[in-house]
């Protein structure tokens, strides 16, 4: 229900017409190198020869004389790995002719799919919605051309430069130092990382869309992974991070920020609601809270449906303990009951044709006497 402003990075093929548009809710360097791996990736290949921009910041340092320009040492990077030049349009009104066919996509994309303001629930939606959207383009017509642009841009298809191995990282790589609430800070916007790393200097992959916090002295093992904040000053907070801080204070997990999060984003559904209520009132706020905190500890290393099949199977015994869980979780995934019904051979009476003698132990006496046998004492001494 809130207006909020987003910028839309588009590149379009200058003979067929198509043209690729993403959202993004910045115009950050990273967002500018996504939009090329995106568009490259729909496009099926790599334009041949140069690609005209504006002289915009993520890609230009410094404007110099005429058409020359100090590039960034990240674009040039991201043009060496897909083999592309660059060619800037003249600042001013001198060079406004030279972009007249991306800045008209802008203007007809805008008014054909963007038109009234689209209501939507996340920036993913809204790219869902923009890439519906370049789909029905392909069958649109570009004044009195006789193909469609989908058949044109089939046409270009071969002429393109194939698609290197691998995409381009855009990930800007950062160092962040862990808080005392195990959060990092990155572009004024906090993101919890496992409580056990608080005052460390992790490295940090900045994204177009998402955030990745890496351990280096793991080998860059990735400790926690966000969508990337669309707002300044926000946190996104996990709480499994900090099930091993409130297993000593249980107290704090009523009120904390961490759990309001996880109802927020559903990971915290009734289900764990339901066992966390009859675990308190069964065993007190404390030991119920604990019980509960194993139980989301189990998310590690089980499915959500299987801890949620051993929740109920718990809450259904009054048992709320959560090794308990874990056996009817367990047992859930192998599609069998939790206690199986163990079935002994009924004891027979003695039948009065068994002859057989009853059981001696004589023959294990042997092996208290020897033959050369020492006394007792000596033994002792």
């Amino acid at each position: 229900g809130v207006v909020m402003k987003i910028f839309m990075f588009c590149m379009r093929l200058s003979h067929s017409g198509k043209a690729f548009h993403f959202a993004y809710a910045n115009q950050a360097q990273e967002s500018f190198f996504d939009g090329h791996v995106r568009a490259f990736a729909a496009f099926g290949g790599v334009p041949v020869g140069m690609i005209r921009y504006d002289n915009l910041k993520p890609a230009v340092t410094r404007v110099a004389l005429g058409r020359d320009r100090f590039e960034h040492p990240r674009f040039v990077a991201l043009r060496s790995h897909y083999g592309f030049d660059s060619f800037y349009c003249l600042p001013g009104k001198d060079g406004a002719h030279e972009k007249g066919g991306v800045e008209g996509e802008i203007g007809r994309f805008r008014r054909r799919h963007l038109t009234p303001v689209p209501k939507v629930g996340s920036l993913a939606e809204l790219n869902e919605l923009i890439a519906a959207g370049d789909a029905r383009d392909d069958a649109r017509r570009i004044g009195a051309r006789a193909e469609t642009v989908g058949a044109a841009a089939a046409r270009e298809l071969p002429l393109l430069r194939p698609l290197p191995d691998e995409d381009f990282d855009v990930a800007a790589v950062l160092s962040c130092r862990v808080d005392a609430k195990a959060r990092v800070c990155v572009r004024q916007s906090y993101y919890s990382v496992p409580a056990r790393h608080v005052g460390r200097r992790l490295e940090v992959r900045l994204g177009a869309t998402s955030i990745r916090v890496l351990d280096p002295a793991a080998h860059g093992k990735v400790l926690a992974e966000h969508t990337r904040s669309l707002h300044k000053g926000t946190e996104d907070l996990v709480l499994d991070h900090y099930l091993e801080v409130l297993v000593r204070k249980p107290g704090a997990l009523a009120g904390s920020t961490a759990l309001a999060s996880a109802k927020a984003s559903g990971v915290f559904t009734s289900c764990h609601q339901r066992f966390w209520t009859a675990a308190r009132t069964a065993l007190g706020d404390g030991a119920g809270t604990r019980a509960l905190i194993g139980v989301l500890l189990l998310h590690r290393t089980m499915t959500p449906s299987a801890v949620a099949a051993g929740m109920a199977a718990a809450i259904a015994d009054g048992v709320f303990d959560a090794d308990l869980v874990a056996v009817h979780a367990r047992s859930a995934t192998c599609g069998r009951a939790a206690t199986p019904p163990i079935t002994l051979p009924a004891t027979a009476a003695p039948s009065a044709a068994d002859h057989r003698p009853a059981p001696s132990l004589a023959g294990y006496d042997q092996l208290l006497t020897t033959t050369n046998q020492r006394p007792l004492e000596e033994a002792i001494a």
